[in-house]
């Protein structure tokens, strides 16, 4: 989930009725009674089992409209206006709780994705690598994306990048694949070789690693 309004992960709500600190939820795709967006990406909802609002709310939902459900207490970001939410069952909500922490992280990293993709198109003429490392090394970027990354390498001709691409893990099988061929061709432009003992880059034509002193 992305959060473009961060500053919302910073509100505390407290319920009016039972005066439990309300919990910061991701928001339903729809709004149930009109078809509309909430206007929000997040609510604020009293999730105490104990709150009269939920507690009472079994009783008045089965005399008016025959239904086994109840209702809990709800607040917009940046409203006191209480509202509530028809639920049907103590569950509801319970498993969309916003954790501040991991959504500003993911806003974070989608941020900078966002940025070095922005930025690929001029970042062989900047010779400037990183955000073509960045996409690379980001497995959550999508497959497109990190793949035009890696062609790039080509153009950069740089062997700083296979350390770090070797150190990491790739989850897509043809994207490891892509890039180990970059780094193929890297090498073979360079007349260099990975040492298969020590991994350090030597010359081509080496019969001894300088680095371990293993036979080639």
């Amino acid at each position: 989930m992305v959060i473009q309004n961060t500053a919302v992960l910073e509100e505390e709500h407290i319920c009016p009725k039972c005066k439990a600190k309300m919990s910061c939820c991701e928001a339903p795709p729809m709004h149930v009674g009109d078809g509309l967006g909430w206007g929000s990406e997040v609510l604020f909802i009293c999730l105490n089992n104990d709150c009269p609002t939920f507690t009472g709310g079994w009783e008045k939902v089965d005399v008016n409209y025959g239904h086994k459900a109840t209702f809990r207490n709800m607040q917009l970001p940046g409203s006191t206006e209480l509202n509530v939410m028809m639920v049907a069952s103590e569950f509801a909500f319970t498993g969309s709780v916003v954790d501040p922490e991991k959504i500003l992280a993911q806003n974070a990293r989608y941020q900078k994705e966002k940025e070095s993709i922005a930025r690929l198109d001029t970042c062989v003429e900047d010779n400037d690598i990183t955000p073509v490392m960045s996409l690379i090394l980001d497995e959550m970027a999508t497959p497109a994306d990190r793949s035009r990354a890696i062609k790039l390498l080509k153009e950069f001709n740089d062997l700083s990048c296979i350390d770090p691409i070797r150190n990491h893990t790739f989850k897509k099988t043809d994207l490891q694949q892509e890039v180990n061929m970059v780094i193929l061709q890297l090498l073979k432009d360079n007349f260099k070789k990975e040492c298969p003992y020590c991994s350090e880059l030597i010359k081509a034509q080496a019969k001894k690693c300088m680095h371990c002193q293993a036979d080639l």
